[in-house]
């Protein structure tokens, strides 16, 4: 909810960079402070504090970096920009994985001679991420460009946000394309979200996979998925993003189905990786549609309204699938039901017609 009220605000005031970089601290903070958890129930509220107000700010973060694409690159680049960085932000996931994989935690020899007795090679991933994140946030502050906000001073930025935020939801309903693309986009990146949070349970559950498979499996998923986001970055800037985000749902439910039957552990996994190709692309050409879409002045707010959209029914897949699974006894037909949010959200999205800016909310 505080997405679009802080883009507004933004759009009014000193511009992205400076909100963005609280973000960042926040999230560098919250995650170096994982450093003083240890594996005793005693600290899970501490760690369940620290996680959630890492996600807040990484949330609202990725509502002031998702804005400044528009100002990034020409329109006719925008696909490319936005599928090149998604793959890279895959990419860099797995390398930041593997150091701590294989530098920490499966070694004899820990770095810096952590004890493994008191977890400490468990614990550091925490800073590690911290560093990681601070050190490759550098070329976004230091050589990015931003274009700005409308340069209010705070008080009369949050004023003016207010109002602004305010009069745009008033005519919103007015703007059918954004407003329907906006649902879609809710409806299907919660079965997307929910593939991602129930993959690895569904592979421990169904195929009895240990945890170094299932990270193994996550690994692979990283890999496919960022390959997918580099490859249909010049399909999104050729055919469009509507037309890239729907070859994408196609693919990951035509696959999703065999996946779901399948009774073969290699069957799981190649069907797997192959569905892991298009989960980067929706996600990539989700935003260059909404950067190609959003008015110009309102980009901000626009990408706080995308953010809210995307999670504000994020408990509807999930719950669908517990449910589903404790009345079945089934974990496949629970996963079964992520598909119609797929379907539904893509069937909607075929009612989104033009890409271009909207003259003004």
């Amino acid at each position: 909810l505080l997405s679009p009220v802080l883009g507004a605000i933004a759009d009014q005031g000193g511009g992205r960079r400076p909100w963005l970089a609280v973000c960042t601290v926040i999230v560098a903070v919250a995650s170096a402070a994982l450093w003083l958890v240890h594996p005793d129930p005693a600290d899970t509220v501490l760690l369940l504090w620290l996680v959630a107000l890492g996600i807040l700010g990484f949330e609202l973060g990725m509502v002031f970096y998702n804005a400044m694409l528009p100002g990034l690159a020409p329109e006719r680049l925008v696909g490319r920009v936005s599928g090149w960085a998604w793959g890279l932000g895959y990419f860099g996931g797995l390398a930041g994985l593997l150091v701590v994989l294989f530098g920490f935690v499966q070694t004899d020899r820990p770095l810096f001679g952590l004890d493994k007795a008191a977890a400490e090679h468990v614990r550091i991933a925490g800073p590690v991420v911290a560093a990681w994140l601070l050190l490759f946030c550098l070329p976004v502050f230091i050589w990015t460009p931003d274009r700005g906000g409308a340069g209010l001073k705070t008080g009369a930025a949050i004023r003016t946000g207010a109002r602004t935020l305010i009069a745009t939801l008033r005519v919103l309903p007015q703007h059918g394309r954004l407003v329907r693309y906006l649902v879609s986009r809710m409806i299907y990146i919660d079965g997307i979200n929910t593939l991602f949070a129930f993959g690895g349970i569904f592979a421990a559950g169904t195929f009895g996979m240990s945890v170094e498979e299932v990270i193994t499996f996550g690994l692979l998923l990283n890999v496919t998925a960022g390959l997918g986001a580099f490859g249909f970055a010049w399909v999104d800037d050729f055919i469009g993003a509507r037309p890239t985000i729907l070859i994408g749902l196609i693919a990951i439910t035509v696959i999703g189905v065999p996946l779901l039957m399948t009774e073969s552990t290699l069957g799981f996994w190649i069907l797997g990786a192959s569905l892991g190709v298009f989960f980067g692309p929706v996600q990539a050409a989700s935003r260059s549609l909404m950067a190609r879409m959003a008015p110009v002045g309102l980009e901000t707010e626009m990408f706080g309204l995308y953010a809210l959209s995307g999670k504000a029914t994020a408990f509807a897949g999930p719950l669908l699938v517990g449910a589903v699974t404790a009345a079945t006894g089934s974990q496949r037909w629970g996963l079964a039901t992520v598909l119609p949010f797929l379907v539904v959200g893509g069937l909607l999205l075929l009612t989104v017609r033009d890409e271009h800016r909207e003259e003004g909310l």
